[in-house]
Parts: C-alpha cells; structure tokens; sequence
C-alpha cells in the first residue's frame, strides 16, 4: 500500500432504519485511526439529534432537531465536517446491509453495481431503497472520490451448501433465496482483532436491537442465525426471529394480512415487544423484571434461552467450541444478560465470568474503513 493511500483519509457511513452513524478514519502505524465520529439519531422524529465527536471524545457538535430523512442528515454531516477537516475524504465506504444474490463481496460502487443493487430490492424491501439514496446523496456530495460498498452478509459466503441451501424446490436457490447471513462487518472486526489469538471454533454473537450468532470455524463463518433476511433467527427487540411458516399462514386467512402488513408486523412489533407489551429496550426490561413485571421476565426469559439454543446447536456443529464473543449494545453493556444465556452452558465451559467468554465492542465503522484502505490502494 503506498505512503499516499496511508495517508488519505476515508469516511465511512453506516446507516440505520432512523440513524446515519459516521467515522473519519486515517492509517496509523497499526490500524485506522478514528479522527472524528459522530451520529444522526431520531431521524424522522421530533427529538432528533446531530452530534459529532472528537477521537478523544469532545464534543464539536450537538444539535436538537428534527431531521426529515437520512438524506438532510448526511448534508448536515457533510456541512459540518467540512468545518471540522482540512481535506475531502479520499474515499467514502458504505454499510449495505444485502445486496442479494449477485453483490456478496466488498467493491467499489459503480453505476452498474447500483443497478444491481437496485434490481435486488424485493430481497430486502425495508433496507435496499435507503441504501441506494444514501448512496446517491452522498455521490452528489463527494462526486471526486471513490465510493465502496460493504456488504454486511460478504462474511458469510464462506458458509458450505449444506448451510446455504433452504428447505425449498431447487428453482428458488436459482432464483437467489438463499441463507445469506448478517453482522458480517461486525464479525469480521472481531476476526481482525482477534488475530492469532483466535482460536478454531469460534462463536460469535452479535446482540442488540438487531441480533445474531454465528459459528465461526478456522476463522470462517459456517453458519449464521439470521438467514434470508435480518427477520430471521433469534428473538429481537422488535423482530420475531425463527417462526413457525404455518403462523403466517393462520394470520393470512384469519386476519386478512397481505405481504405488506405481515413485513410490518414481524419486523416492528414482534419480539421483545411482543412479549413485553410494547418495550424493545433491554435495561428497561431488566428494570421493570426487577420490579415483578412478569410480561417483561417473559421477554428476557425468551430472549435468553433463544440466544443460548444458537450457542448449543453451533458447539455441537464444531464438535465443542472454544469461545464465545458477546458484541453489540446488549452483548456488550448487559452482564446480566450474558449470565442468563450462560447458565446452562457449564457443561460446554461456557462461564459468563470464563476465560472462554470475551466481551468485545462492535467496530463497524472501523472494519469499513480497513476495507476501502485495502480497495483505494489496488484503484
């Protein structure tokens, strides 16, 4: 890689359903270095907000407002960090979340992988259509440098067929439904991190408002919770995760529901919601269970034992397992969370407070950064 490439700075855009999250990232001696960092919340909602960060953590900008879209968050972002840098990024890396059947690696974005992307939006109707105009605003915004995609199902290519294929007739693995997998950006930051120090059977659960787990062997992904789309696998915050086909089928003839108003369901109001009567928030549950709130203790109890069915079916995939990473906001943040997926796993050595267990924040942000290095340079 050459001395200029090290030198330039890239900007990397990881886009939520209501947040545009960012980082300015510059090669250091070792890894990319974050310059700034910052984030759009609350997009579409009264209570919005913009704020932008220092690497040291001082505040350069904090605003209260309502943002329409992710669109006028990524302007203001783009106002804002032209006062804050000395130069236009050299490259800009973009979070996409599936790009189906054809885009499953890391590449730079042209008008032809656009038009894929596009083509692929009855994959991922929820996700797809705002990735594209991100993309689009932020090629108006930075139209003289490189844009790349990376994709958040890439890592889980490695998967064999066994684990790829779905139940169904044969024609529709042709048609790319397939098990594509999630958190890959996520779980690739852990690999990189790891480094050596990765053992060979590995899992890796990512938890959070979206969540997943994935068996991970001689640092490759053999199989992962989430399967054609991000609804699957796992109880969620809102999110149903694995479910019983014939369920859809009841609410179809009962209620009436068509496609449109099943997809809002499962994706909105399921999961810990469900359950809980309306709260998605873990440390809320976890307060109001405290509290005897037995619909709550519901959730968490569900929560829980879901992740930790995951834990058990991939050690006995890998014929054991040597450890268990918790990332993601809950994984991370909730200790008493890893204690209840951990009890009962003793027999396996999986001790929420063992030395198999880690508890690694999630670098996204970083792991795009390292990849359009690696892209910039080979340009």
């Amino acid at each position: 890689m050459s001395t200029s490439a090290n030198a330039q700075t890239v900007l990397v855009l990881n886009s939520g359903s209501s947040s545009l999250k960012f980082g300015v990232f510059r090669r250091g001696d070792e890894d990319e270095d974050l310059l700034l960092e910052g984030s759009a919340e609350g997009i579409g909602r009264e209570n919005g907000s913009l704020k932008i960060r220092s690497a040291d953590g001082k505040i350069l900008l904090s605003q209260e407002h309502l943002l329409e879209s992710q669109q006028e968050a990524l302007q203001k972002l783009a106002s804002s960090l032209a006062e804050h840098l000395y130069e236009a990024p050299a490259a800009v890396g973009h979070r996409v979340v599936h790009g189906g059947p054809h885009l499953r690696e890391h590449q730079l974005l042209t008008p032809d992988v656009l038009q894929q992307l596009e083509a692929a939006v009855h994959f991922a109707p929820l996700h797809i259509p705002q990735a594209v105009a991100l993309i689009k605003q932020a090629q108006a915004i930075f139209p003289d440098c490189p844009h790349f995609a990376c994709f958040d199902n890439a890592f889980h290519r490695t998967m064999p067929e066994v684990a790829a294929h779905l139940p169904l007739p044969a024609r529709y693995f042709e048609q790319g439904v397939i098990h594509y997998g999630f958190h890959g950006i996520s779980y690739e930051s852990i690999v990189h991190r790891l480094g050596d120090k990765l053992p060979r059977r590995a899992i890796f659960a990512h938890l959070g408002s979206g969540s997943s787990l994935a068996a991970v062997l001689d640092g490759k992904s053999i199989d992962t919770s989430m399967g054609l789309t991000p609804t699957g696998g796992v109880l969620m915050g809102t999110r149903t995760g694995d479910l019983d086909p014939g369920v859809l089928l009841y609410l179809m003839r009962s209620e009436l529901m068509d496609a449109d108003a099943l997809e809002k369901m499962l994706n909105h109001e399921c999961g810990l919601a469900g359950l809980s009567h309306g709260e998605n928030d873990m440390q809320a549950l976890l307060q109001r269970s405290q509290n005897g709130d037995a619909p709550a203790e519901l959730a968490i109890s569900a929560f829980s034992i879901s992740v930790r069915k995951f834990i058990g079916a991939y050690a006995a995939l890998m014929g054991g397992v040597d450890l268990l990473v918790f990332t993601g906001g809950i994984g991370q943040h909730s200790e008493a969370i890893r204690k209840r997926i951990c009890d009962g796993l003793q027999f396996l050595g999986l001790d929420a407070a063992g030395e198999k267990i880690k508890v690694m924040p999630t670098e996204e942000e970083r792991q795009i950064a390292r990849h359009c290095r690696q892209l910039l340079a080979s340009q």
